[in-house]
């Protein structure tokens, strides 16, 4: 069928039938909501607001701390009841905390913006930066500083990541269907601001009716929309690129090394959105799934909504939680509370029961070679993990342990149950410790 594809990888159950028929439904927010000041990699913000001060929708609430940071705006109306620390999805953090007026009032800088084609490169990534557009597959990457490679890197590509890859997670899929146009707005402005000729929508075959939505939507332009085999990590950086454009990422080195910038369907929606409406990234559809959810649903939600909040619209827990994870089963992170406020970047919401969430008991390594076939990056998993356990770093270090993207294919392959992925992030952590002294 001419999908295209990468060496490696998985095939884990996919888990997407709870949701993936299911349209988006809104959830405007609760009486009080929660915004931290950091949404995003890089540093957090400062805020703008105190206790006291009456904010509107869409305004500014915390100012980027550096060029790696990202906006914060308020995600309703109402009143600030506090500005303090509080533990957050990325740890101790300063949290706006706000009284919902229910009246969801714009602030006047909320304004469809101009024509895009009107505008230069640099007045686009201006627009997308103040608004706080960041990376919303997960990572949370201030997209502004995507934008912006330096002159000696030029690139030619843009590619929008629309595998949606990790089992259970349907919310891509629900807005490539219902709202494929606004997703192709975002990415012909993405091309716009860098002056790139060449527009790539990779999407897994096992959304046939959201690469044929898609096809429609592009079907005026020069965007091509492929279909990319199913498979995980279909949608990682690295292999994304390679079954997009044939190109290889070099060992340690980025995306813009190759000409290519990529970008997820999510914010190339919120992109688009933000030139139609004149709204930031203050809401974003998540998936609230799994077993031990009772209803489970594809939510747009506004940004500071409780995650506790989130499972209730969704008729509560099915039984006791026995895990919950932010993000999907592969990569997602655990979390010890659902009072944590939803972020920029919550893509998922997922809920193992009790008997789910138990860790297998890891057995001795029988030297099968599972690990090293099905790793999508082509490194030797078990020996960089070896090597962790003995404190060996230096060893981890020239087996090109940094160049892993923490996938857990490794991890979920194995016959032993060895905690690969585990070992190899204590490993990464230590190596970049040392190169930073």
């Amino acid at each position: 069928m001419g999908l295209l594809s990468f060496k490696g990888g998985i095939h884990p159950p996919h888990a997407k039938k709870s949701t993936e028929h299911l349209a988006i439904v809104d959830f405007k927010a609760p009486k009080v909501v929660e915004i931290p000041m950091r949404q995003h990699i890089g540093a957090p913000c400062e805020p703008i607001v105190k206790k006291g001060d009456a904010v509107l929708v869409g305004q500014l609430i915390g100012a980027a701390g550096g060029f790696v940071s990202a906006n914060v705006h308020s995600s309703v109306s109402g009143t600030v009841l506090d500005v303090k620390k509080q533990t957050t999805a990325y740890g101790l953090d300063t949290v706006v905390i706000i009284d919902n007026d229910e009246r969801y009032e714009l602030s006047d800088t909320v304004k469809p913006k101009p024509d895009f084609m009107t505008l230069s490169g640099k007045e686009i990534i201006d627009i997308i930066k103040e608004a706080g557009i960041v990376g919303m597959g997960g990572a949370g990457f201030p997209t502004h500083v995507k934008l912006s490679p330096p002159p000696e890197k030029p690139i030619d590509t843009i590619v929008l990541n629309g595998a949606e890859c990790e089992p259970y997670l349907t919310c891509d899929h629900r807005i490539m269907l219902e709202e494929p146009d606004l997703i192709i707005k975002g990415l012909q402005i993405l091309m716009r601001s860098l002056n790139v000729p060449n527009g790539v929508v990779g999407i897994e075959s096992n959304k046939p009716d959201a690469i044929e939505r898609m096809k429609i939507a592009a079907k005026n332009t020069t965007i091509k929309v492929v279909g990319l085999k199913t498979k995980y990590p279909q949608g990682a950086e690295k292999q994304l690129i390679y079954a997009c454009t044939n190109r290889e990422i070099p060992s340690g080195g980025l995306p813009m090394d190759i000409g290519v910038v990529v970008s997820n369907v999510a914010t190339a929606l919120t992109i688009g959105n933000l030139f139609e409406t004149g709204l930031p990234l203050i809401e974003r559809v998540c998936t609230v799934t799994g077993k031990g959810i009772k209803s489970p649903k594809n939510i747009r939600f506004r940004v500071g909504t409780p995650l506790k909040a989130l499972i209730e619209f969704c008729d509560g827990y099915n039984g006791t939680p026995g895990k919950i994870l932010l993000g999907g089963p592969m990569m997602g992170v655990a979390q010890f509370t659902d009072t944590l406020p939803a972020m920029k970047n919550t893509s998922g919401i997922l809920v193992f029961q009790e008997d789910e969430a138990k860790l297998p008991e890891a057995s001795a390594c029988i030297k099968c070679g599972k690990c090293v076939v099905t790793c999508p990056i082509g490194l030797q998993p078990i020996q960089i993990s070896a090597y962790a356990i003995l404190h060996e770093y230096d060893k981890a270090a020239q087996f090109n342990a940094l160049d892993c993207i923490e996938c857990g294919s490794c991890s979920f392959i194995c016959p032993a149950k060895r905690p690969l992925l585990q070992s190899i992030r204590v490993a990464k952590r230590e190596i970049l410790a040392k190169k930073r002294k």
